[in-house]
């Protein structure tokens, strides 16, 4: 009997996203979300997109609806991102420079796009640089921004609008290069 009341005593199981329903949006979007990690200058976007679907199955509570999933699932990717540049940083105080190499999905990027706008981008901080992939890659509003970046709108409008500035006197500067 007292192994009764404990399980009528124990918080419910909530139930975990429809997993069929996770399977069709890696399908649509896993491409996307490897690109965004790429371009928002992760070392293994590959890495992060499978980690953040694999966070988005085994969320504690349902996402209430399905809308809800890829916006989720873009504020995992870049958080991830976010997470594995703080850790590089720490590593790279620790140990002595090496050369990294670029995964197969950043050299397609770098060589389907314009080089210097890939590089002009990835000198950017790294909330401008989330800022402005996530505007004019994703062509999100700044309200699904604010949302993925854990900022607010306003927060959102100066990190593009710097994005820009700092992009703009990047690309001048490479052009004006002999």
């Amino acid at each position: 009997m007292a192994n009764l009341e404990a399980w009528n005593s124990a918080p419910p199981v909530l139930p975990h996203p429809d997993e069929g329903y996770v399977e069709e949006l890696f399908r649509a979007r896993y491409l996307e979300m490897v690109r965004l990690a790429g371009l928002l200058g992760a070392d293994d976007p590959e890495d992060i997109a499978q980690e953040a679907f694999t966070r988005l199955m085994n969320k504690d509570r349902g996402l209430g609806d399905a809308q809800a999933a890829l916006p989720y699932l873009r504020a995992i990717v870049v958080n991830l991102t976010r997470n594995r540049h703080r850790h590089l940083r720490v590593v790279r105080r620790r140990t002595p420079a090496v050369a990294a190499s670029e995964s197969c999905e950043q050299a397609a990027i770098a060589y389907q796009d314009h080089p210097e706008v890939i590089a002009a981008l990835a000198a950017l901080p790294s909330r401008r640089r989330e800022a402005i992939v996530l505007r004019y890659w994703l062509d999100l509003p700044e309200r699904e921004i604010a949302a993925a970046m854990g900022v607010s709108p306003g927060t959102v409008k100066s990190h593009v609008s710097r994005g820009l500035a700092a992009l703009a006197h990047a690309l001048q500067a490479a052009e004006d290069k002999p």
